[in-house]
């Protein structure tokens, strides 16, 4: 399963950051272990790199651990090597075409979220989502609505709720989802929290 289609059927973007690469790592096995295998690391994640590299080595092709706040070539360069499944950046970032891997593109404006399709975009990350909450995200799917939108920023269960009514593909979580757990925090509060958002997040069936 692709990113797309992985988050079309999830409809949940996991996103890890904090300063114990041991304990982001745990958080990472233990979100797949709950259903939740899409997720991103952040680089900002100390030695984030070896988090991504060991999580998809336990975890397998099945989880899909992608690389987050790639900033330059440089940097997609170094997560690819160490496995990324796919990439997410905070803002338009050029020539990330090249390394074979879906990106999920950082854009706020019309005119970014246009560039970011130009620029191969496999889906765009509404950032920072909470700038203009669902509402912002009703306003685009008029003029833009085959755009793949997930919103990440400031998303809660109850936002999360409100973009996925409002049409998009799916929401990116951080700390409303992690926690402290990335930082050593308890694994049982995330398994909770974990719980109350595939809840959210799931799929209505008819």
């Amino acid at each position: 399963m692709n990113l797309v289609e992985s988050l079309r059927a999830h409809r949940l973007l996991a996103i890890v950051r904090g300063k114990d690469p041991a304990a982001a790592l745990r958080t990472v096995v233990t979100l797949a272990e709950e259903g939740i295998t899409t997720v991103e690391v952040s680089l900002t994640t100390a030695d984030a790199l070896s988090v991504i590299r060991q999580a998809r080595a336990e975890l397998g092709s099945d989880a899909l651990v992608g690389a987050g706040t790639v900033r330059s070539a440089r940097d997609a360069d170094r997560a690819v090597d160490a496995g990324a499944s796919y990439l997410v950046t905070p803002a338009l970032v050029d020539g990330l075409e090249a390394y074979g891997v879906p990106v999920l593109m950082g854009a706020l404006t019309p005119s970014e979220i246009e560039l970011a399709l130009a620029r191969g975009a496999a889906a765009i990350k509404l950032f920072p989502g909470s700038l203009g909450g669902p509402g912002y995200l009703r306003a685009l799917r008029d003029p833009l609505p085959e755009v793949p939108f997930v919103p990440v920023g400031g998303v809660d269960a109850q936002a999360a709720r409100d973009y996925l009514d409002l049409g998009a593909l799916a929401v990116g979580v951080g700390s409303p989802l992690v926690g402290d757990a990335a930082d050593g925090g308890d694994l049982d509060q995330l398994r909770a929290r974990a719980a109350e958002f595939r809840k959210m997040t799931a799929q209505e069936t008819i």
